[in-house]
């Protein structure tokens, strides 16, 4: 087995993540606290979490999870259902279940790295830009291209990261198509789903409307509870749901037993986790529309579609990597520049960075960069 690279975001992040005072390139939204979360549950969800039994829980995540789960799909049953210790668990294991070594994958550029490095670990990988000149958006002409005759799967993720972009719906149905007229895997990153920008409309999970889909999501991101741990992947597909639970045995095992009953009272109030994030992304926007068109000379800013990211174009004669790099060190503002989103398979923007507006009181960062800005330009 191939070593995978380092991981170039979380080796920044581990260096600034927790130590920088503004951080303002967070891929999450508002987080909750214990008390808050427990909160939104029953009396009896409140008595059976303060005396959780701590052993092992089931592989596949327990049931009563996997039903919350399953009542956020239109056509998902808690047995299509598969738990992972976050997100990254469910990338690894998809990617070396439905992989092998001959075999040819499609990803999306730029991307949340293990996206591409797992992939390229086992078989070949091709990239397919988005296009910033196309508000972002994915060319299905030119994923029809680049398929080949061991083609095995096409990996999406909308709301994108870093660029918060939503596929146009009839690009989503053209590309759902294409995977079913040549047979191929559908794996469709979707972690931030449930994140709108001005009413855009979501578009469907992959797992619903498409039989070899596979539909990634997670409590971290649009829920905002990275803390527990806890994500899965639906897929209507028993052999492949079979096949995934049977490599976990190798990694995690199981999940956590207190971050299931708590990740079960959440996503039974989804719709007001979820009510709430996008209020405060609605507001977030604001500022940063504002930031951005009073330093225009600066940064070129496309207001993502949904998400709670954004890629604008830095346009300093220093360079995107040498601002991100001053802007940290002198007024401990942290956001992620273009070499973190580096791709090896496909040429990627090389002047834009990321900032994340999910989070509360991201006034306080905005405030500290126009200091920054207005001190260094004068």
């Amino acid at each position: 087995m191939a070593v995978l690279p380092d991981f170039k975001l979380e080796t920044y992040f581990s260096k600034w993540e927790f130590t920088a005072r503004y951080h303002m390139t967070a891929s999450d939204a508002q987080s909750l606290t214990l008390d808050e979360l427990l909160a939104m549950g029953t009396s009896e969800q409140q008595a059976a979490f303060k005396t959780q039994w701590l052993g092992y829980t089931e592989t596949f995540g327990n049931p009563a999870l996997r039903d919350a789960i399953a009542g956020l799909y239109d056509e998902v049953a808690a047995k299509d259902v598969l738990c992972f210790a976050g997100a990254g668990e469910g990338i690894y294991i998809a990617m070396h279940v439905l992989l092998q070594k001959g075999d040819h994958a499609i990803v999306v550029t730029p991307n949340y790295q293990s996206a591409e490095t797992v992939p390229l670990a086992i078989c070949d990988v091709s990239g397919v830009a988005l296009d910033p000149a196309d508000d972002w958006s994915l060319d299905i002409d030119q994923v029809r291209a680049a398929i080949r005759p061991n083609t095995k799967l096409i990996s999406i993720n909308f709301p994108h990261n870093p660029t918060g972009k939503i596929l146009e719906r009839e690009r989503f149905d053209a590309l759902v198509a294409l995977c079913r007229q040549h047979g191929l895997w559908l794996f469709s990153d979707e972690v931030y789903r449930g994140l709108s920008v001005g009413g855009k409309a979501q578009l469907p999970a992959a797992a619903d409307v498409y039989e070899r889909g596979l539909s990634l999501s997670v409590m971290s991101k649009a829920y905002g509870l990275p803390g527990l741990r806890i994500g899965w992947i639906a897929c209507r597909d028993g052999a492949v749901i079979s096949q995934m639970e049977r490599m976990k045995h190798y990694l995690s095992i199981c999940n956590a037993a207190p971050s299931e009953s708590l990740a079960r009272i959440a996503l039974e109030n989804a719709g007001t986790i979820l009510e709430r994030n996008n209020r405060l992304i609605a507001a977030n926007i604001i500022e940063l529309n504002a930031f951005f068109r009073e330093f225009e000379t600066l940064f070129e800013w496309q207001e993502p579609d949904g998400g709670c990211v954004g890629y604008p174009r830095y346009k300093g004669a220093d360079g995107v990597e040498a601002f991100a790099r001053q802007l940290v060190e002198t007024s401990g503002v942290l956001l992620l520049p273009a070499s973190i989103y580096r791709s090896e398979i496909n040429p990627t923007p090389d002047n834009r960075f990321r900032i994340g507006f999910g989070r509360a009181n991201i006034q306080e960062g905005i405030s500290a960069m126009r200091s920054y800005l207005l001190k260094n330009a004068a």
